[in-house]
């Protein structure tokens, strides 16, 4: 047999050109099948993507907030020195935020709970994660063993908490689910951690925005705690796919934060703060225009 000759299946000889030619002819084949994949995946991306596209002459929906007023029903949340429940102030001022932020039609805005029952922490995620929510905002008053501690704070998730105060709180928040009764499960520490290790570095990224916003419109109006930009693995802000943050309004623990939050002028005070570091966020990400931001 020659050099260049090789055999066949039956055992008869192949040319190098008869083997060549069959080598070309198969590549054929599989450029033309690898084209016609391509060309379905990028008509799939078109298709996909048109269909994402608000039809001509309509506006996109506007985005989603959800507000998360704290505890609920049989979960009073802290109780004020002088007997208010975090409860009622929670949820007195998310509905102030609400109305603020609906004028002028910018946001849809929801709420977790409109009334006093009790919301189980993860629902109150799985609420915001199936309304498909562009950001999630949690309220609360919370309260201290350290009577004469007062102020606002804003905290997002982390692994682990940035001080003792802050480990405390987030401890005392992710307890409210005790009022499950037999429902209730403690989640393991590495279980917790492997949770918070799934938030993705864009949504921790748009959560760390808001809360630097936050803090620096409430620090114009309000008292604020010492370094009040805090981190601790609260549960109510591992959605992993919702720029996520828990606002402690003042400390029901403080006669003084308590007085001022049970008086609607400054429940006001604080969801007027609220709403601009929410424009603000909503301009900086882009996903509003300097126009969309004017009153309508």
């Amino acid at each position: 047999m020659a050099a260049d000759d090789t055999a066949d299946e039956d055992g008869g000889p192949i040319s190098r050109r008869i083997l060549l030619g069959r080598f070309a002819a198969a590549s054929a084949v599989a450029g033309t099948f690898l084209l016609t994949q391509n060309a379905l995946a990028a008509t799939a991306r078109h298709t996909s993507a048109a269909a994402e596209r608000p039809k001509q002459g309509t506006k996109p929906s506007p985005p989603l907030v959800m507000l998360d007023p704290g505890h609920g029903g049989k979960d009073p949340g802290a109780i004020g020195v002088s007997g208010t429940y975090e409860k009622h102030i929670a949820l007195a001022t998310a509905r102030e935020l609400k109305r603020q932020l609906e004028i002028g039609g910018r946001y849809r805005v929801e709420l977790t709970r409109t009334r006093d029952v009790f919301i189980p922490l993860d629902d109150r995620v799985g609420r915001a994660q199936k309304r498909g929510a562009a950001l999630f905002v949690s309220m609360h008053a919370d309260a201290l063993a350290d009577s004469s501690v007062r102020g606002a704070s804003v905290y997002t998730l982390a692994n682990a908490a940035s001080d003792a105060q802050t480990a405390a709180l987030a401890k005392r928040e992710n307890s409210a689910d005790r009022f499950l009764g037999t429902r209730f499960h403690d989640t393991p520490p590495d279980v917790a951690r492997i949770l918070a290790s799934l938030v993705r570095q864009e949504t921790r990224s748009g959560s760390a925005r808001i809360a630097h916003t936050l803090v620096s419109n409430l620090d114009r109006d309000l008292p604020m705690l010492p370094n009040p930009a805090r981190h601790a693995g609260f549960q109510v802000l591992k959605a992993a796919d919702i720029p996520s943050v828990l606002v402690e309004m003042g400390f029901m623990s403080n006669a003084r934060d308590e007085a001022a939050l049970r008086k609607p002028e400054h429940r006001k005070l604080v969801a007027e703060a609220m709403k601009r570091a929410v424009d603000g966020w909503f301009l900086a990400t882009g996903r509003m225009t300097v126009a969309d931001s004017k009153p309508g």
